[in-house]
This record gives C-alpha cells, sequence and structure tokens, in this order.
C-alpha cells in the first residue's frame, strides 16, 4: 500500500426534504383537513478516526464525499425518511484544514475520536403542520434547507512515541531493523527511505512506537531533496533519536545542519528531548571514535551516546534512554489529566462525615506559630480549624407580678361560685304574658 499523508476532500451534506401538501378525502369522513407529513433530514459528513489505518490513499481515489439527502414528505401525514450521513474513515492523528490549509477544524488523535465537519439540511414542514383553529385548511408547505458543500484538506501526522532524524545513509532503517519487526528497505545509496516507517520496539516490560523518517538535507526546508514535509510526523514523539554516521569526516558539521533545519521548520522540534549517537562505530578505529565523539559533544552541548545497527553494540542504552523520556511524557499528560479533572464528591454518609471539603485546612504547625485561639478537630487525613465561640451576655429575665392569694374559706374548702340567675324570672314571665294579651286585642 502506497503512503499518503496528504489528501483533498469534496464534501457535500445531504439537503432536507421537502414538506407534502395534502387533504384527507375519504368516504364517510365529512372533514377530511389537511394531511400533509414533514420532510426528512438530509445526513451529515462525519469524520472518524478509526486504528486500522495508517495512509490517507483511500482519498487520492476517491475525492468526492456526499450524504444523502432527505425523502419529502407523504401523505397521511407521514415524514419522510432522514437521509445517512456520509462517514469519512481516517488514521488516527489526521488532521483537517480548510480549503487554505492553514486553518484547523478537527485534530483527531484518539481512536474512535468523531467530529461533524458538515450538518445536513432540516426537513421542510407539511400543511398538517400549519393546521389551526383560525386555518384549517392550509393549501402551503416548507421546501426543505439546502445541503451544505466545502472542500477540505486533510494531513496525517503519525502517531509515534520516538523519531528517528538525520542524514541521508546514517543507518536509521537499520537500526529501525534491528530493535523492531519492521523490514525497510536498506540500501548503499542515498533517500533509500523514501516515506516513514513505522516499528514497535520492546525495552524490558515496556514499548513504544518508533518513525523513521526520511534523510534531512542542507536546504530541505527550501525544498531541496524530499523536502522537511516528513518532520510533521515528529512533532508528536515525546523524543528524538539524532543519528551520525560516524564513518564520516564532520560529524560536528552534520550536526549543526541538522539542527538548523529543524529550527527553519519550527513547530517545537528543535525543542524535544533529543538523544544524539553516533551510529556505525564498528568501521571506526578507537582513535578517531574518541575525537569523533569529543567533537560532536562540542558541538551539541550534552552527552554522546555510542551504537552499532550492525553488531547491536550500544542499542539498548540508546533504548532505554529514549524509554526514560517517554515515561516522563506519559506520566506529565496523566498528571495533567488528574489536575484537569473535577474533585470526586462524597458520595455516602460515612464520607459526608469523614471529610469536610468546606472547611479551610490549616496545617496543626501553622496553627501553633499563629497562636491561633482556635480549637483543633482532626478527622481522618484533613485537620479542621474551628474558631472558638465568644460568650455573649445574656439578656435579663422578665420580672413577673406575684400571684394573688386567694381568700381563705372558712371550713377549709374551695369557695363556692355564686349561683347564675335564673333564666326566666317570675317577672319576666308575667311581662311577656301581659305583651302577648296586648297583641291579643288589636
Amino acid at each position: 500500500m502506497k503512503f499518503l499523508d496528504v489528501a483533498k476532500v469534496y464534501a457535500n451534506s445531504g439537503a432536507g426534504g421537502n414538506g407534502c401538501i395534502a387533504f384527507r378525502r375519504e368516504k364517510f369522513i365529512e372533514y377530511g383537513g389537511p394531511y400533509g407529513g414533514d420532510g426528512g433530514r438530509g445526513g451529515d459528513v462525519v469524520a472518524e478516526a478509526v486504528e486500522n489505518l495508517n495512509t490517507l490513499i483511500d482519498y487520492r481515489f476517491q475525492q468526492h464525499v456526499k450524504a444523502r439527502s432527505g425523502e419529502g414528505g407523504k401523505g397521511k401525514v407521514m415524514t419522510g425518511a432522514n437521509g445517512d450521513d456520509a462517514v469519512m474513515k481516517v488514521p488516527v492523528g489526521t488532521e483537517i484544514y480548510e480549503e487554505d490549509g492553514e486553518t484547523l477544524i478537527a485534530d483527531l488523535a484518539t481512536p474512535g475520536q468523531r467530529v461533524r465537519l458538515l450538518k445536513g439540511g432540516n426537513g421542510g414542514f407539511g400543511n398538517a403542520h400549519f393546521k389551526s383553529s383560525t386555518n384549517q385548511a392550509p393549501d402551503f408547505a416548507m421546501p426543505g434547507q439546502p445541503a451544505q458543500e466545502a472542500i477540505f484538506i486533510l494531513k496525517l501526522k503519525l502517531i509515534a512515541d520516538a523519531g528517528l532524524i538525520g542524514m541521508p545513509n546514517a543507518g536509521k532503517s537499520t537500526f529501525l531493523s534491528r530493535v523492531s519487526a519492521a523490514r525497510p528497505k536498506i540500501a548503499d545509496y542515498p533517500f533509500t527511505t523514501l516515506e516513514p516507517q513505522l516499528g514497535v520496539v520492546k525495552v524490558d516490560e515496556s514499548d513504544f512506537v518508533l518513525a523513521d523518517l526520511p534523510g534531512l538535507i542542507e536546504g530541505a526546508h527550501e525544498g531541496i531533496g524530499l523536502g522537511d514535509r516528513f518532520l510533521g510526523h515528529a512533532e508528536r514523539c515525546a523524543t528524538i533519536l539524532h543519528l551520525i554516521d560516524g564513518t564520516g569526516d564532520a560529524v560536528a558539521k552534520t550536526y549543526k545542519t541538522i539542527r538548523a533545519e529543524l529550527e527553519a521548520y519550527g513547530m517545537g522540534l528543535d525543542e524535544k528531548p533529543e538523544i544524539v549517537a553516533l551510529n556505525k562505530v564498528d568501521a571506526i578505529p578507537e582513535k578517531e571514535l574518541e575525537k569523533k565523539k569529543a567533537a560532536l559533544e562540542k558541538a551539541c552541548g550534552h552527552k554522546v551516546m555510542i551504537l552499532s545497527g550492525v553488531t547491536g553494540e550500544g542499542v539498548m542504552t540508546v533504548l532505554r534512554a529514549m524509554m526514560k523520556n517517554i515515561q516522563n511524557r506519559r506520566a506529565h499528560r496523566v498528571m495533567l489529566a488528574d489536575r484537569h479533572r473535577p474533585a470526586r464528591k462524597p458520595v455516602t454518609r460515612a464520607e459526608r462525615q469523614t471529610v469536610n471539603f468546606n472547611a479551610p485546612v490549616v496545617p496543626k504547625s501553622m496553627a501553633a506559630e499563629l497562636d491561633l485561639d482556635v480549637k483543633v478537630k482532626v478527622k481522618s487525613a484533613r485537620t479542621v480549624i474551628a474558631p472558638k465561640k465568644k460568650k455573649v451576655a445574656e439578656a435579663p429575665k422578665p420580672v413577673r407580678a406575684p400571684l394573688k392569694k386567694k381568700k381563705a374559706v372558712k371550713g377549709g374548702g374551695r369557695a363556692k361560685a355564686k349561683p347564675k340567675p335564673a333564666k326566666h324570672s317570675a317577672k319576666a314571665r308575667a311581662n311577656k304574658a301581659a305583651l302577648n294579651k296586648k297583641r291579643s286585642r288589636r
């Protein structure tokens, strides 16, 4: 399969279906009314990152991606079918740009990540949608929304933990075939590697992905040789292994040439952790090896490792140094993920009683230094400082008047209540009888 890391795609979403104008006309149904359904929704254009792809060669032969349009509404208030989405399956690490190739839309760096590039048109309403008490027979419907179209530029940046860079014939492909099961092309002429190669390297109990990039020469950022466009695959790497051909004459000049190309490319490549290794030491005399190693250390400013991709000398030392940088980057990512993760709130009653999340946390030693008049309560692993309550003067209690003593009754018993007057006395009865007698005379 041919490797392709840049592709141009013409995409169209689906248009919405038109609404339907229909009326219900059936026997024994005197007032049918509007009966038209709504149109279906058009399909979206979606990009999805999958793991079983490592090239964009599919979009060299299929440059047009189009989603299906929604069906129109039908009678009996039937809604049209929605159009199917058009899913663009791309390799993990693909960046999607607008037509200018500079405005980034999405970076699909996680397997299974999906992003909607174009939205399908909504379906139009049928005449049944507009039925109301004041408009009982609408004879109109809405058309569906039109589709969207755009041009996208896909750029693939391989997901690798480490990258191999260097001059042509520096032994990069030989090193990759030595440490992994990859079988890149190896020959004795420059620019043997024309496209990036990936290999899985196992070190002790860990493993990582190593990318072999085509060789760089002076002026690569200006397009000389294969150019520097393949350096984009090293942007996601945690570390870079810079191989120097030890059989050459000017090893220091070679190192400075590659560093100048990395600085000209930018994108943070010149700031990544770098491991410099002098390759092909099996073909260098010991006296020359010490001189070249000292000159290379003076040029790069740090320790230089020696190895041989043919015999395997010093290979494991280099791999362990690369693995250390990769583990540091992985630990840093985990720390950032934990930092942005929201704090877990207590769920059970026991957790809420154990930890008081709202109280300020002050170490016991700090409280002693500040000479705070506080009461320290220790609950599990947190120290809660509770301020001492101040005494408040109590308000005086109201004074009640003394109760009057009841007069003592002779005989030692309770005082007898006064007898109530009779409800109907003799005088009242006489007056009432006289009044009734006078009324009867009238």
